[in-house]
């Protein structure tokens, strides 16, 4: 194990931490919060004395570098973004206590949303920036950040692989150029771009400045923190439009984007995950707003906050409108199976994603014709590509442990003794990384009414969810440390 390098590593992801905080501490200075502005200083001292020792011990590391090295790098690397991030809430006092802290910092750098505050309102705009914030740099990724801005070195191509392989959502990552290190790059200009638009048509409808970019960062990272006690509920239905369309485009893989720049149209038309993703929300909003129409003045109204909802969810945004927690059971069931489902792989949304789904299915039904003839040999293709067997049987025991995790997660949070429906989709929502669950922790509500047992648990999930389970999984593995490679 490479720990002089991992080290290294861990030193510039603390410190471009450090320097994202600098403008939440300048919202404080303009606003003149002295509490917000310690706590601010002294996070941002202690972080990069942090960093600066690590760089000291570490600065003569090898380039040598393996893929279990960047499972664990990418593994520690959060934890630490998550331990150190969470100090500005505390130090503040604006969050007391600490684990409730962390449980906030892991929400926003997971994007998850999911939030024990019981009046976002009464927090500084500091903070809520620095809240809102942690969405975006966690929806990309802190390392792919780091990745796309350090000085291209050929020699390290197979380093930053292994980096952004760890880090980057879905079953596998596609190369949009010959160097991961470009590959980096490309993901964050079209981030970026798709950033600056979203805050652009927000100010068009009149959002405050600070608003348009605090819901444009949880828009962008599909994490869902509001500054608003309502949410979205407050603005104009064309604001709450903007939301859906954004929330919908930040859940395609980002190759798509990049198809069409290239002007490759019907790579992206033919893409099999893409469809499933469409078909999904149209079906979903349908079946919904049929559901609900009654509860509203019109269809429309309902089919508004129908697209909403389920775009919100399915790309695990967590934003909403309404309190769909009081929608009939119909369409809460429909919103608790997209948690589970998400968005694309190589977007900012969570879940399972769509281009597993896809694959089991379709590896369900080889399954099936090879009963009824087993001497027949079939490939599993996608995109008119085959499959690489590696990765069918990859996506499926990620799917195993992907239900193995949450099922032990639900046996220990219902130890807190809420309804099951309230223990399980708080797992759920986590775990997807989706914020909002059902019952008592709807979209209405939060998560303050767990114990500091149950919100650690629900931390780790958050973390296995955002990376993908394996590389906390290789990070908490006694094989990971031991002498033998």
């Amino acid at each position: 194990m490479n720990y002089r390098v991992m080290g290294k590593f861990l030193s510039q992801i603390l410190f471009v931490e450090a320097v994202f905080m600098v403008p939440a501490l300048l919202i404080s200075v303009y606003d003149a919060d002295v509490n917000s502005i310690f706590g601010f200083l002294c996070s941002i001292g202690i972080i990069s004395i942090a960093s600066g020792a690590l760089h000291f011990l570490c600065k003569k590391a090898r380039k040598r570098f393996f893929a279990k090295e960047g499972l664990v790098c990418v593994g520690i690397s959060w934890i630490a973004l998550s331990l150190l991030g969470a100090l500005p809430f505390f130090i503040s006092r604006e969050i007391p206590a600490y684990i409730d802290a962390l449980f906030e910092i892991v929400s926003g750098f997971t994007t998850t949303g999911a939030s024990i505050l019981t009046n976002v309102e009464e927090m500084s705009r500091g903070m809520l920036y620095w809240r809102s914030f942690s969405h975006w740099l966690g929806g990309m990724g802190v390392l792919v950040f780091l990745l796309a801005i350090a000085p291209a070195d050929g020699r390290t191509n197979r380093f930053t692989m292994h980096l952004l392989r760890a880090e980057s959502p879905g079953p596998n990552v596609g190369k949009l150029a010959p160097r991961m290190r470009d590959t980096a790059k490309i993901l964050y200009i079209l981030y970026i771009a798709l950033t600056a638009l979203n805050i652009i048509f927000l100010l068009i409808g009149n959002m405050p400045l600070f608003d348009a970019f605090c819901t444009a960062f949880g828009t962008a990272g599909t994490g869902g923190f509001g500054v608003k006690a309502d949410s979205i509920g407050g603005y104009s239905p064309y604001i709450q439009n903007v939301c859906t369309v954004f929330m919908l485009l930040f859940g395609v893989n980002f190759s798509c984007y990049y198809l069409i720049i290239l002007k490759k149209f019907k790579s992206v038309f033919k893409d099999g995950e893409l469809r499933v993703y469409i078909g999904l929300v149209v079906a979903s909003i349908a079946l919904i707003t049929v559901n609900i129409s009654g509860m509203f003045g019109s269809v429309r109204e309902a089919l508004h906050h129908a697209a909403f909802a389920v775009s919100s969810i399915i790309t695990t945004t967590g934003f909403a409108t309404v309190d769909f927690n009081k929608w009939p059971n119909f369409s809460k069931t429909i919103i608790l199976l997209l948690m589970m489902v998400g968005a694309c792989a190589g977007s900012t949304g969570g879940g399972l994603k769509c281009g597993r789904l896809l694959i089991l299915i379709k590896s369900a039904k080889r399954s099936i014709r090879q009963t009824m003839n087993p001497n027949k040999v079939e490939v599993i293709r996608n995109n008119g590509t085959a499959v690489d067997e590696k990765m069918v049987a990859g996506i499926k025991s990620y799917f195993i442990v992907y239900i193995f995790i949450m099922f032990i997660s639900f046996l220990l949070v219902s130890i807190d003794g809420q309804s099951i429906l309230t223990s399980f989709s708080g797992v759920v929502s986590c775990f997807n990384n989706v914020g909002p669950g059902l019952d008592a922790i709807g979209p209405a509500d939060n998560y303050s009414i767990f114990s500091i047992f149950s919100k650690i648990v629900l931390i780790i999930d958050m973390l296995a969810g955002r990376l993908e389970i394996f590389p906390i999984m290789i990070l908490f593995s006694g094989a990971t440390w031991s002498i033998k490679r």
